[in-house]
């Protein structure tokens, strides 16, 4: 049947896309046809872009500014629900045009950065029957510029709504939990996966120069930080780490671009750096989602040319949704070092994986490990070799498929 993935950005490398396009390819082996509509479209995807669906479109910010703060607004759902309606004319004509015969429906119902957009979606399930599922990456009650609000009612009754239409889907034990607690809503859980039954690429002629490119040796520890640039992933217990190794030849590579919630913690990291004598290379302007060239003619690499020439990698998150970045870390089999992230210790960490582990801080036994480790290739090997074979068990493309065997199955 024809399948129609909706949200407000589905390109790049956030996790929200990423598992989106996992999803599909899992689907598609399952002999489905995938279609997309969102603010922002991958331009190798088929489908509908409709940029007024953007979390960044300027009346979609406007609302969110007005909405999350402690002061009333006597009009500001009206102008909600004004919108809507004007959002729902791309979105009913993405379905027509594609013949759409199942939703599935990206973050659009747990994060509320496009209000209008949950709403419209919301109406147009209500008035269809249209099954669908709605696949929650983060609540809103999970962050906390989210909290402070005059919409409560508003918020506990789109995001997520409750339809009889409509199932929900969670991406880790803690939110399952959450929203059976806060909403009375069953929800089966679908973790961050990979294809651990095709090995990760190597290094091919392709990207053997990244290192050079960046202004690395083959002798120089590249440690990798795969995140995005935000506080929540609190980098800067990177940067003491590497600090604290005091070796020349270490250098924290930050791949992913800054700015989603501004630049200021980006210039943060780079005075403490500076301020610690600590290598740092912020190289999103050499990574993109394909290879290629810039029009400035500089050679553009994939995030995936970057992680087989790193030499450790740092997750020193407080905060992750699951850990779509560390599940990768499994996949291309490097040691990495795990903030102890609660949904790390609820969903991951049970299943019996190796990491250099700390608890929200960078101890001297955390400074000893990392150093014995970076030294003894084969104590490595032991580490990514069990995790290798425990993300292969519990993290692999068959628990997806399994997962979705049963949803769509299952049409109401």
């Amino acid at each position: 049947m024809n399948i129609g993935f909706i949200s407000t950005r589905l390109a790049g490398t956030d996790g929200v896309s990423l598992e989106t396009f996992k999803l599909a390819t899992v689907l598609k082996k399952m002999n489905h046809q995938c279609f997309y509509c969102a603010g922002e479209l991958d331009p190798t995807l088929p489908g509908l872009v409709a940029p007024e669906l953007h979390f960044t479109d300027p009346v979609a910010r406007t609302l969110s500014r007005r909405a999350f703060h402690a002061h009333p607004d006597a009009t500001l759902l009206d102008d909600i629900a004004h919108r809507a309606r004007q959002l729902e004319e791309p979105i009913r004509r993405f379905l027509y045009q594609y013949d759409i015969h199942y939703l599935i429906i990206q973050n659009v119902f747990a994060i509320p950065m496009q209000l209008p957009l949950a709403l419209a979606l919301t109406n147009i399930l209500r008035e269809t029957g249209l099954p669908a599922l709605a696949h929650n990456h983060d609540f809103y009650w999970e962050r906390e510029r989210f909290l402070t609000n005059n919409i409560p009612d508003f918020l506990d009754t789109y995001f997520p709504p409750d339809l009889p239409n409509l199932q929900h889907a969670t991406i880790n034990s803690l939110a399952q939990a959450a929203l059976k607690k806060r909403r009375g809503l069953d929800s089966i859980l679908i973790p961050n996966v990979f294809d651990f039954d095709t090995p990760p690429p190597g290094i091919d002629a392709e990207n053997a120069d990244f290192r050079a490119e960046i202004g690395l040796t083959q002798e120089d520890l590249l440690i990798l930080q795969p995140t995005r640039v935000i506080p929540r992933k609190r980098i800067e217990l990177a940067i003491e780490l590497l600090a604290r190794l005091d070796n020349p030849r270490a250098c924290l590579v930050i791949p992913h671009q800054a700015g989603d919630e501004g630049t200021a913690y980006l210039e943060q990291l780079k005075a403490q750096a500076q301020s610690c004598g600590v290598r740092l290379l912020h190289v999103a302007d050499r990574i993109a989602e394909r290879r290629g060239w810039d029009e400035n003619g500089r050679k553009q690499y994939t995030l995936w040319d970057v992680y087989p020439h790193a030499n450790f990698v740092t997750y020193p998150s407080i905060i992750e949704g699951f850990g779509n970045a560390l599940i990768e870390t499994v996949y291309f089999r490097l040691p990495a070092l795990v903030n102890r992230y609660p949904v790390y210790v609820a969903d991951i960490a049970p299943l019996g994986f190796d990491f250099i582990e700390i608890d929200n801080q960078i101890a001297d036994e955390t400074v000893n490990q990392v150093q014995y480790w970076l030294t003894h290739p084969e104590r490595v090997q032991q580490a990514t070799t069990k995790n290798y074979a425990l993300g292969r068990q519990h993290f692999s493309y068959q628990t997806l498929h399994a997962l979705l065997e049963q949803v769509i199955s299952n049409k109401f």
